[in-house]
């Protein structure tokens, strides 16, 4: 059953007065939620996070691969438990936290568009990933398919204007999965914990943001084995330096027959 138009999930309805040619009218808009969500793993605060309060499940699972290392069957539990003050992630693990993670104490708040908060020491922050497969062979009219396409799978950025999308992709752009945050660091999260749920295969298609695409976005998309990242937006020197080192084809500025590859074109089949 389809929620009313005011009452979108991750949405919330407020009064404004709406000023046109000098003229004002009020009426009831809506908004972004921006909700703060406690992480806790093995009983132990962790993180707390900006995030839109919907797929916090798949978001888990992305944000234990991504940040912790911690691989799917590894979860052993994954409960979300609304609040007074916000929403409460709980997650326990079948082994202890790998060292690093357990030492990288995120005790800081994060902020939704931010990706280092919390870190204490230089390299933590640039971590060279680790080689991501060959991957299938991805033809450019395939990214042209998938972006036609995502603007339909945005709900809640077309009901707010303010909210980003991870997708994923086959290989001839038909697109699987999609998710939306406030944090674009967020959205690839929920993506990746969706694929990961869902047993998707990173290594036969694409991920596709609408953001730009920062070195942490790389980092995440190669620790989830996704061998192609195309962004809406641009990348940064350093996103294409990682994406070059450890094999992720990385593409940017992504319009409709247009679009920039700045690492390891052969997977298109350029040179």
């Amino acid at each position: 059953m389809a929620m009313p138009a005011d009452r979108i999930e991750g949405a919330a309805g407020r009064r404004v007065i709406d000023v046109t040619g000098g003229a004002s009218t009020t009426r009831r808009d809506l908004l972004a939620e921006e909700v703060p969500l406690a992480i806790r793993c093995n009983g132990e605060p962790l993180a707390v996070m900006m995030v839109s309060p919907c797929d916090l499940e798949d978001f888990a699972y992305g944000f234990a691969l991504t940040e912790l290392g911690v691989a799917a069957d590894e979860l052993v539990q994954v409960n979300v438990q609304p609040l007074l003050e916000g929403i409460q992630l709980d997650l326990r693990t079948r082994h202890p936290l790998p060292t690093r993670a357990a030492d990288q104490q995120r005790w800081l708040p994060g902020r939704s568009g931010c990706g280092i908060c919390g870190h204490r020491h230089l390299e933590e922050v640039v971590k060279q990933p680790k080689a991501v497969g060959q991957g299938s062979f991805i033809a450019s009219s395939a990214l042209d398919v998938a972006l036609a396409g995502i603007g339909a799978r945005q709900p809640l950025n077309a009901a707010t204007g303010a909210i980003h999308a991870a997708a994923w992709a086959r290989a001839d752009g038909t697109l699987v999965v999609v998710r939306e945050d406030v944090g674009r660091h967020n959205a690839l999260d929920k993506l990746i914990g969706a694929m990961l749920r869902e047993g998707i295969d990173a290594g036969s298609g694409f991920a596709l943001v609408t953001s730009r695409a920062s070195y942490e976005m790389v980092a995440k998309a190669a620790v989830a084995a996704i061998p192609l990242l195309a962004a809406m937006s641009a990348p940064t020197a350093l996103a294409v330096d990682l994406a070059t080192g450890c094999g992720l084809s990385l593409v940017g500025f992504l319009r409709d027959d247009r679009h920039v590859v700045y690492s390891h074109a052969w997977r298109l089949g350029l040179r």
